[in-house]
């Protein structure tokens, strides 16, 4: 039944038995007649399956003209089941494909976090791992990169679409940016994307060395905070390197500057500050008009603190070794004070908002009584 309904709705070809060759011999007139019987019995047994089965769908009546209707409706049914059938199958494709392309996303974005991870770490990493994570990451090992902080976490996201091809990952509880450097001393087009934001930007390292690109970038930031109303910009190790090193440990850097300017600790603090402003300037200048040029006075006021100087210091400014340690000391003690200066400064423009934003009512009415 099941294949003649298939014949009947044109999904089937009925099977046809060849015609008989010309030079074959005719059959017999009995063969002839049980032939054509077979085939009413047939059609007979067809066309009541077929009523049978419409009339239990109730989809037509037994009758000549119902069953042609039924057979018809049955093929359009046929035709929309099969159509809603494609359409089930596109949509399942359809989101198969859409699934396919998140979890190939979600498989690039856990080898570039590995890979970030495994370049900041300072356990030495195999160049077969190396070039695996970069493949499947889809990221080109690079000769060196540059480490990136930005201002505030918030602004990862914008600096990686700026950026558009970089390693993002977190180092020293702070989201950090990787670079690629392919000419460590061109900085140009890096400045050019960075422009109007701020950001402190490692220096040029091998791939080695990733960790301590990112850990200068992180005390640079520490010591250059973001000032309001000043022009915008990024802040790169490279111009700052003597600072960091004298400033990379600040209790350190109070002892050597306590150790060698410890002869001015009997001073006034005005007079204290006066004389190591001339020692330095004498220190960098070489001598005595450089640096009254460099502290816009008279060389002959430069002489007379100097002597001041030889009676606290003695002989000690002669030597080489101790001039150097002097220096340091009082660079050290310079960039510290700068330092505290930004940050205050930075405190005080934050508290001057805040008060300019939600000064309570109150105080100006206490202001006023008061007279102030």
């Amino acid at each position: 039944m099941e294949e003649a309904l298939l014949t009947v709705l044109g999904y089937q070809e009925q099977p046809r038995e060849q015609a008989p060759e010309h030079d074959e011999p005719a059959e017999s007139e009995d063969k002839i007649e049980n032939q054509v019987k077979t085939e009413s019995q047939f059609d007979s047994k067809v066309e009541h399956g077929i009523e049978v089965g419409l009339a239990a769908r109730g989809e037509c009546e037994v009758t000549h003209e119902g069953r042609h209707e039924g057979l018809r409706d049955a093929a359009r049914n046929q035709g929309l089941r099969g159509g809603r059938l494609r359409e089930v199958r596109n949509e399942g494709l359809g989101e198969a494909r859409h699934e396919a392309r998140h979890e190939a996303v979600r498989e690039i974005d856990r080898a570039r976090h590995d890979l970030f991870k495994t370049l900041t770490d300072d356990r030495d990493a195999s160049e077969m791992s190396l070039s695996e994570l970069a493949e499947a990451a889809g990221w080109p090992l690079p000769l060196a990169v540059r480490a990136i902080v930005p201002a505030t976490p918030g602004e990862t996201q914008q600096l990686a679409a700026v950026l558009d091809h970089c390693l993002v990952g977190m180092f020293a509880g702070r989201p950090c940016l990787l670079v690629a450097s392919p000419e460590p001393d061109n900085r140009a087009p890096l400045e050019h994307l960075l422009r109007g934001r701020f950001a402190a930007v490692g220096h040029a390292v091998p791939l080695r060395d990733t960790a301590s690109s990112l850990r200068w970038a992180l005390r640079l930031a520490a010591l250059t905070p973001a000032r309001p109303g000043v022009e915008t910009r990024p802040v790169f190790v490279d111009d700052h390197l003597s600072t960091l090193l004298l400033l990379q440990d600040e209790p350190l850097a109070h002892a050597l500057a306590a150790r060698w300017l410890r002869p001015l600790a009997d001073l006034t603090p005005r007079q204290s500050e006066r004389l190591e402003v001339t020692l330095l300037a004498w220190l960098e200048g070489g001598g005595a008009p450089e640096a009254a040029k460099a502290l816009s006075v008279h060389p002959q006021t430069v002489r007379y603190r100097m002597r001041q100087l030889e009676k606290l210091f003695g002989t000690g400014l002669r030597d080489p070794r101790t001039r150097f340690e002097l220096e340091m000391a009082l660079r050290s003690r310079r960039l510290m004070a700068q330092v505290r200066r930004q940050h205050s400064r930075v405190g005080r423009r934050a508290a001057r908002v805040i008060q300019a934003d939600f000064t309570p009512v109150v105080v100006g009415r206490m202001a006023r009584v008061n007279g102030l």
